[in-house]
């Protein structure tokens, strides 16, 4: 009985250390399982489709690849030979531009975009500053551009290349349109006419707002629903906008406003080298509008170097203008309407960066282009503002070595200690999007691809049939801006506005005294 008890007790142990190593060999296959089953079911799921990725929404049209994607082949064969530096990308690894309106680098939007925005200007400028200017306001969301040539910019090599980018009018200086502009009816009206006959900044001024006139026609014909004036040495900043946008900046404006004023900000180059200001400029001054008063008046000394002024140039900023009936250019700084008083709204944080004298060959430059008397008393009848008088008595009058002198102590910013106490006051500002966007799209090769394609496309016809026919339309258009007429109320000739400096310190002293 107890050799039983004993047989019976010394067999359970043995029974439980048998099943012991089976519940650990079942536990371990599980664990091996749940997560190579899970990874294979994932892996069916991403081949057959069924994942829904979020990313993939980054633009209403699902066909369009991410910004870039398709052209990393392109831009990679592009560079060439050329080294790669081994340096990481401060701005990501990535360096494909993430702008949702690209199309892969074609930029031809077709009517796509909206709201539908259209920039008009009047320049003798060279590729080398048109391309920059004219692609980075493409890559923001303007969609037509009406450019009156002259000069440079009306040369063969360069209109030929102009013409060929999608959604650019290019409109020559002719004897025909000159003779039709002189039958405009701003000549009749008092808004201009203490600027008519007069020479340099003057002449351009009118000529300027015959030009914008005759836009305004175009753009209506176009369905555009924004106009901007703008020069080809400013760029639109839209800050603090989703996407760094204009469309979303300008599709968010009220119905009820007719024109947003953007102040401007002005280059403050640090270099007297400087080749390419688009993209190496990065440090702006900021437009009394966005500063605090005490702020700026109290920097007001400081800031002015020396200078007649704040800026250099003018401080009153450029607009946009909803495209409507009775529109009328204002001077090349604002838009009116014949029929009523617009509403205007000024922005609080999108600005005009406005790269004035950033190479030290725009004294000379604008020199050459007015045949006025370098004295302080011809210079007033050709220039509105102070700091372009004297810069073309200097650039007339002194060696280049004096002028270069001049040049690094009233433009370029060399002293370090009150850069970083101005941009610690909020007076000076880096922005970089511009330099980043226009860099990238060197690199990209989009300037390069676009002058190579014109050349290629010289001797095909088709392309000169399609000029001639956009200069007949041009031409007809215009026709029909100079023959309108509408009876005018004291309200519509309400006086051009000229570029004018931001406020200067007997401004503060009145309001003081007022105070």
């Amino acid at each position: 009985m107890a050799g039983l008890f004993y047989s019976s007790s010394s067999s359970k142990p043995t029974s439980s250390s048998s099943s012991t190593p089976s519940s650990y060999s079942r536990l371990l296959l599980l664990v091996t399982l749940l997560p190579l089953s899970l990874a294979c079911f994932a892996f069916v799921l991403q081949w057959r489709g069924g994942l829904d990725d979020p990313a993939t929404h980054w633009s209403p049209d699902h066909h369009h690849e991410f910004p870039g994607m398709a052209s990393t082949r392109e831009k990679r064969s592009l560079r060439g030979s050329r080294p790669d530096s081994g340096c990481v990308d401060l701005l990501g690894q990535s360096r494909a531009p993430s702008f949702p309106y690209f199309r892969d680098w074609s930029f031809d939007y077709q009517s796509d975009l909206n709201p539908k925005i259209c920039i008009t200007t009047s320049t003798s400028a060279g590729l080398e500053q048109t391309l920059p200017w004219l692609f980075y306001h493409k890559v923001i969301g303007v969609s037509t551009f009406y450019l009156f040539v002259e000069g440079k910019a009306a040369s063969p090599n360069v209109s030929l290349v102009l013409e060929t980018i999608p959604g650019v009018k290019v409109i020559h200086r002719t004897k025909e349109l000159e003779e039709q502009q002189s039958k405009s009816r701003i000549w009749n009206e008092t808004w201009l006419a203490s600027f008519f006959y007069k020479p340099c900044n003057y002449e351009l001024f009118v000529k300027q707002s015959l030009n914008m006139e005759m836009a305004i026609k175009m753009a209506q014909d176009s369905g555009m629903e924004w106009i901007i004036h703008l020069d080809t040495d400013e760029l639109i900043h839209p800050s603090g906008t989703y996407e760094y946008s204009l469309r979303k900046l300008l599709g968010n404006i009220s119905s009820d406003v007719d024109a947003v004023i953007f102040p401007n900000y002005e280059s403050s180059v640090e270099r007297d080298d400087i080749k390419e200001p688009f993209s190496e400029v990065s440090m702006f001054k900021k437009n009394y509008d966005h500063l605090p008063r005490d702020v700026y008046f109290g920097s007001y000394k400081e800031a002015t170097r020396g200078n007649p002024n704040y800026f250099l140039t003018y401080g009153n900023g450029k607009a946009a203008a909803r495209v409507q009936n009775h529109l009328r250019p204002n001077g090349a700084h604002r838009w009116h309407n014949y029929r009523k008083t617009p509403k205007e709204i000024k922005l609080e944080e999108a600005a005009i960066l406005h790269y004035t004298y950033p190479k030290f060959s725009d004294l000379t430059s604008r020199r050459d282009r007015c045949g006025c008397k370098p004295t302080k008393v011809d210079v007033k009848r050709c220039f509105m503002l102070e700091f372009d008088r004297a810069a073309f008595i200097i650039a007339s009058t002194a060696s280049s070595e004096e002028m270069l002198q001049w040049y690094r102590e009233h433009v370029v910013w060399t002293d370090q200690t009150l850069k970083l106490k101005l941009l610690r006051k909020g007076i000076l500002t880096r922005i970089y999007a511009p330099m980043v966007i226009i860099q990238e799209l060197r690199e990209a090769g989009v300037f390069s691809s676009v002058v190579n394609s014109a050349h290629m496309s010289l001797n095909n016809s088709s392309s000169v049939s399609i000029s001639r026919e956009s200069s007949q339309q041009v031409t007809t258009g215009m026709r029909r801006v100079l023959e309108a007429h509408i009876d005018l109320d004291t309200e519509s000739q309400a006086s051009a506005i000229p570029p004018q400096s931001p406020p200067g310190l007997e401004a503060n002293q009145i309001e003081q005294q007022l105070e």
